[in-house]
């Protein structure tokens, strides 16, 4: 099934302009086999198994971390037979990359909408917060959009990569899906690097290359980023078999249910 691809809220400002994708993603791999769909939270210390969920959101703070962080563990919750949406807050226009000639703003949506058909995601949706400029946004306004996803999706799981190895933005983004996961009662978890504390690994065995594989042509759909598309390949080519992954803690503040899009003034 084709991905959905809707683009949703309105938000003015922003300072910092931010690039693509990480330059280098934390080292690691996920575990599809090892996959149990029943039941919450990690398999047994040393199984690596991934968390049990039937219904995956993924949430970023612009195109690109989807395939070069998210990637293999999206795929792996996939073949595990989960459904997955994605939101991403940004269109990606703060990039200093753009190997079109195209806007950003216009061209990196849809090579998001590719290269999330490739890793299995069914439903895809862009908001329009400004790149580089999520913490000039209201925390309540970015947690209500997650919010309305959480509505449209009913997810077991959110998926983020670990604030602590992002930027500004990405630490908002994460910020604002524990606020709307606090409210919905969904659990968080984080992509993180080995050895972060409180994670654990989940191994994707004999799925591994194939994962790699996956990723890897996701990551090349963002054709606007070419320039940087070798560092990117050459950190994923040393990639182990192994993801990591940590909770994320809820935040306890209530978030008010939507009403529509939100206007977020810098």
């Amino acid at each position: 099934m084709p991905s959905a691809l809707a683009t949703t809220s309105l938000c003015d400002g922003g300072a910092t302009r931010r690039g693509w994708l990480p330059a280098r993603p934390p080292a690691s791999g996920p575990g599809a086999g090892a996959a149990r769909l029943a039941g919450r939270g990690p398999a047994a210390p040393g199984t690596g198994g991934l968390p049990g969920a039937r219904t995956v959101l993924a949430v970023t703070a612009r195109p690109g971390p989807e395939s070069a962080s998210l990637g293999r563990l999206l795929y792996a919750f996939r073949e595990a037979g989960a459904d997955l949406a994605l939101l991403c807050l940004t269109r990606g226009e703060a990039s200093p990359l753009n190997s079109t000639c195209r806007p950003l703003e216009a061209v990196r949506p849809w090579e998001l909408q590719l290269a999330a058909g490739l890793l299995g995601v069914r439903s895809v949706a862009v908001a329009d917060y400004p790149d580089g400029g999520l913490s000039h946004c209201p925390l309540l306004a970015l947690a209500q959009r997650v919010q309305r996803a959480i509505d449209e999706h009913g997810p077991d799981l959110i998926l983020v990569a670990d604030p602590v190895a992002g930027d500004a933005d990405d630490a908002r983004a994460a910020r604002a899906v524990c606020l709307a996961a606090g409210r919905a009662g969904v659990t968080v978890a984080a992509r993180t690097r080995p050895g972060a504390r409180g994670s654990w690994p989940v191994d994707l065995g004999s799925g591994a290359e194939a994962a790699r594989t996956v990723q890897r042509c996701a990551a090349t759909a963002h054709a606007s980023q070419s320039e940087a598309l070798p560092e990117v390949l050459c950190a994923l080519a040393d990639l182990s078999s192994r993801e990591h992954l940590r909770w994320l803690p809820p935040a306890a503040a209530r978030v008010p249910r939507p009403r529509g899009a939100q206007r977020c003034l810098s």
